[in-house]
C-alpha cells in the first residue's frame, strides 16, 4: 500500500464520518442560533429554556435519521471490507 492510497482510504473514513454526523449537527446548529433568538427576544437566560429543546431535537433525529446512518456506515464498511485485498498490497 502506498502513502496516496493510505491517504485515499483515510480521506474516505472521514468523509463517511462527517455524512454520518453531518445532519445532527444541522439539527443542533439551526436550533441554537432560533433559541438564541428567542433568548435575546425575550431576554430569558435560562439554561434549561436552552439545552433541553437542543436535546430533544437531537434525539428525535437521532431516531428519524438511525436507518439512514446506518445504511450509510453500513455501505462504507461493506466497501472497506471488499476492497480487502487491494490493501495487502
Amino acid at each position: 500500500m502506498n502513502p496516496q492510497f493510505a491517504v485515499h482510504i483515510v480521506g474516505q473514513a472521514l468523509m463517511a464520518t462527517f455524512w454520518v454526523c453531518a445532519p445532527l449537527l444541522v439539527i443542533s446548529f439551526v436550533l441554537s442560533i432560533l433559541i438564541n433568538f428567542v433568548q435575546i427576544a425575550t431576554s430569558m437566560q435560562d439554561p434549561v429554556f436552552s439545552t433541553v429543546p437542543r436535546l430533544a431535537a437531537c434525539f428525535v433525529g437521532f431516531i428519524l435519521l438511525l436507518p439512514w446512518m446506518l445504511n450509510h456506515a453500513v455501505g462504507y464498511a461493506v466497501a472497506i471490507l471488499g476492497d480487502l485485498g487491494r490493501f495487502a498490497h
